[in-house]
């Protein structure tokens, strides 16, 4: 999973990468015109508790890549220009975090001047539909041109997926909220639509803020959010500065302001809600790992995330969940408790499910 943050000049994306991925780049680095990306390990106390239980060789966290995507000028006007690259660099991501800036620094203006949550949202809202709108419509001129040479059935499939979703963007209406089906989705995938991709919105705030923070959430819910856009705060500052402290002085720095989630943890579970994903679990003595899967995953599905010949020769799942292992305390007693399981290849895996594939 790659997720891209992007965010107007002075907005502290880039603060928000340097904390969730715990990297530290030299400033003068940040001028440059490249993307700067990094994996960072997803948290989760019940492979942390499994590792403990099991005592493994090795512990492989679930990762995700998030990227802090440059590109964005300042034109003649002073206004931001969404330049050809910067969109491009977008376009390659699964999800978008906008980073939104509602803190006052008289020393780091905004670059228009003023604090404005929603026009700061709407402006690249604005320009991701823009950018589809182009595409959409060059795209179904070249398909009604070459329907009336040839019998495609693929292009006749395309065309009706195409002109919903003209018909969508001339309202100005992203395509993220609205209903398109797996078939439709599939369609559109290869133009890598800008306003179709899921959008965590974080509203970057500071250490007077933190008391305003559910008010402001409240706010943008009311104006904005859909099923494809959720949102969440964060404290730049006061974070970057935490980022460095040792995991135990973390939490203690949180209560001190009043922050009740790291942004590390709000941003992956945003994440998870806004893709639709879970995980489930491998153990053993020579590695417990947690992985990462749409949640309408089957068994056999799953299997193959693990490695393409358990698709292919799939068998059978050995499931017990994380839950019921733990109550049970072992292997042993989950399956005298009918705990434990062989499930068939439709079988739909479950957050927390730790799994054995049987296969050919």
């Amino acid at each position: 999973m790659q997720i891209g943050i992007v965010g107007l000049p002075f907005s502290g994306k880039s603060t928000l990468f340097h904390t969730i991925t715990k990297t530290h780049i030299d400033p003068a680095v940040l001028t440059k015109a490249e993307s700067h990306q990094a994996v960072i390990k997803v948290p989760d106390e019940r492979l942390e508790k499994l590792t403990g239980i099991f005592n493994p060789k090795k512990k492989v966290n679930a990762t995700i890549e998030v990227i802090d995507v440059v590109g964005l000028q300042k034109g003649d006007s002073g206004s931001t220009q969404f330049t050809n690259n910067f969109l491009g660099k977008v376009k390659t991501n699964d999800a978008l975090i906008q980073v939104v800036r509602l803190f006052e620094n008289d020393a780091v203006p905004h670059p228009d001047d003023t604090i404005n949550m929603m026009r700061d949202i709407d402006s690249f809202e604005t320009e991701f539909i823009i950018s589809d709108m182009e595409i959409v419509e060059k795209r179904l001129e070249n398909i009604k041109k070459q329907i009336m040479k040839t019998k495609d059935e693929g292009l006749k499939r395309e065309l009706p997926v195409l002109e919903k979703c003209n018909e969508i963007l001339q309202k100005e209406t992203p395509l993220r909220e609205e209903k398109l089906s797996s078939d439709e989705l599939k369609i559109l995938r290869s133009y890598q639509l800008l306003s179709a991709k899921p959008m965590l919105i974080a509203l970057n705030l500071d250490e007077n803020q933190v008391n305003d923070a559910n008010k402001l959430l409240d706010e943008l819910v009311k104006k904005k959010l859909g099923k494809k856009t959720k949102a969440l705060t964060f404290f730049g500052k006061i974070e970057l500065e935490m980022s460095d402290l040792p995991e135990d002085d973390t939490e203690v720095f949180m209560e001190g302001y009043g922050i009740k989630q790291s942004a590390l943890d709000s941003i992956i579970r945003g994440s998870y809600d806004l893709l639709g994903l879970h995980s489930f679990f491998t153990v053993g003595e020579d590695e417990c790992r947690a992985w990462t899967i749409r949640k309408e995953m089957n068994a056999q599905e799953a299997a193959g995330e693990i490695h393409t010949d358990f698709f292919k020769k799939f068998i059978r799942a050995e499931v017990v969940h994380y839950d019921d292992f733990i109550a049970d305390g072992s292997l042993a007693k989950a399956k005298e408790n009918g705990h434990w399981r062989l499930e068939g290849k439709e079988y739909i895996v479950q957050d927390g499910d730790i799994i054995s594939v049987r296969h050919g």
